[in-house]
This record gives C-alpha cells, sequence and structure tokens, in this order.
C-alpha cells in the first residue's frame, strides 16, 4: 500500500496511560513516522507527568482532559490540519471525553486496551491477576526494579523486559512521578462512566486478548455497545506498541484506508 495515499493522516496526536508519559512510547514515534512520513506528529503529556511532572494532576478525567486540551492548544496544536489521536489505557478515557465534548478537534481516533466504569466491573478493569505484580511495583527496591515490575505486567515480549526497564529508568531519575499523580489519575480512571452518547467521529478499537492489567472484555463491551470496529492482538500485553508496534501500524494503514 502506497504510505503517501489520501488516507494517509496529517497530524497524530499520542496520549499514553497510567503514571506514563511522552518518552515512554519509546521507538514507536519513529516507526510512525516511518509508516506516515508526511504526517505531523505530536506527543501530549498529562498533567502530573513529562515536562509537566511538577504540576498536580486533576482526581477526574473531565478535568485531565480539559488541561491536556488547553495545553495542546498553548504548545501549538492546529486542528485546521486532521488530527487523528492514538491514546492507550487511561489516555484512551481522556481522547474518549475529548471527542465527546470537542468533535471538531479531531477527525478520528485509535484507542487501546482502555475501559469505561458505566460498561466494565473494576476486576476486568485492574484483573486481579495483577495484583501481584502491582505488590511489586509497590515494594521495589529500586527505581529499576519498579520500572522492571511494571514492563512484567505490561508486556509480554520478555525479550524487551530488561532493557525497557533501564529506558524507563533513566525516564523516571529525569522526571519523577509522584505518588499523589499516581493517585489522582487511578481515581479518575476508576471513576470514569460516561454517558450512553458515542462520540461522533470514527473510532477503532483494538486490544490485546492476553493483556494481563486490562482485560480485553472492557474494549470488546465498549464495541459491543456502541459497535465500533475492534481489531484484537493474539498475545500482547497492555503496552500493544511496546510488544508488538508493525501490527498497531498495519491496524491503522488498513483503518485509514478503509476510511
Amino acid at each position: 500500500m502506497d504510505k503517501n495515499n489520501a488516507a494517509t493522516p496529517l497530524h497524530w496526536v499520542l496520549v499514553r496511560g497510567l503514571v506514563r508519559e511522552a518518552a515512554h512510547w519509546g521507538d514507536f514515534i519513529a516507526l510512525l513516522h516511518a509508516q506516515f512520513p508526511d504526517a505531523k506528529i505530536t506527543v501530549v503529556d498529562l498533567p502530573g507527568a513529562g515536562k509537566y511532572y511538577r504540576e498536580r494532576s486533576p482526581a477526574s478525567i473531565q478535568q485531565i482532559m480539559e488541561t491536556v486540551r488547553q495545553q495542546a492548544f498553548a504548545e501549538g496544536l492546529n486542528t485546521s490540519l486532521p488530527v487523528t489521536f492514538l491514546a492507550v489505557s487511561l489516555g484512551a478515557m481522556v481522547v474518549w471525553e475529548w471527542l465527546k465534548q470537542y468533535p471538531q478537534d479531531s477527525a478520528g481516533a485509535i484507542l487501546m486496551n482502555t475501559s469505561l466504569a458505566s460498561l466494565s466491573p473494576f476486576y476486568q478493569r485492574m484483573r486481579w491477576q495483577s495484583y501481584p505484580h502491582i505488590l511489586n511495583v509497590l515494594t521495589a527496591r529500586n527505581s529499576y526494579q519498579r520500572e522492571l515490575a511494571i514492563v512484567n505486567v505490561v508486556a509480554n515480549d520478555k525479550t524487551k523486559h530488561h532493557s525497557v526497564a533501564k529506558a524507563w529508568q533513566e525516564i523516571q531519575q529525569a522526571r519523577p512521578l509522584r505518588l499523589a499523580t499516581a493517585v489522582q489519575q487511578l481515581r479518575a480512571a476508576a471513576g470514569y462512566a460516561p454517558d450512553d452518547q458515542k462520540p461522533t467521529v470514527p473510532i477503532l478499537l483494538l486490544a490485546s486478548v492476553h493483556d494481563r492489567l486490562v482485560s480485553a472484555a472492557c474494549t470488546q463491551a465498549i464495541s459491543q455497545q456502541w459497535h465500533l470496529p475492534l481489531k484484537q492482538h493474539a498475545w500482547a500485553g497492555h503496552d500493544l506498541t511496546l510488544d508488538d508496534a508493525p501490527w498497531v501500524l498495519a491496524q491503522a494503514q488498513q483503518w485509514l484506508a478503509e476510511r
């Protein structure tokens, strides 16, 4: 397929999830640029993370969205270009709310491994199988062990675990995340139960069947509720772009071509 065809978006906006920042996209941004060489790529940080790590995070998805949107426009987000969001987990909740409140800002979105409190029970939104891993995060002896524990629960490709944990340790040391931010983000995610009005722009859902943090049933429920297209990965974990970026890019290319 011609990478420069008319379906190629002019502007990707990327949003990460719980206690993650722009740098956690790793190599994916370069791969996205290679796949869509003519596209602009903007990576957004949530309040309390990344370049905003000194700020306090709001405790609701609605407030986080409003803050993110204001910051994005202040930094030059240009919605005169067709904007397509790509977001994961809590970041996808933020984008869902953004699309509902400001549909004029976007031409569509790809949302990965996310959930809504209005559709899925808490034990699917954070699977009980992940609790031992979360305990390892909380009791880690140092930042490397903590980041390794996070990688262990969000990624299923074990060949990458140690190198990724080292990279994520360096991110944490450069821009340390506060415990208060994690608590506020968890409160926001837990309480996000939007109404039955779905966004009016096209949405593609991606889910990992073997996601050990958030059950794929949560994304399936969103797909079934609003008849949204869903593609499921057979072996990847919660962090889809870390485990299998080429698959994500292939799904994006196909979806855009079909539109």
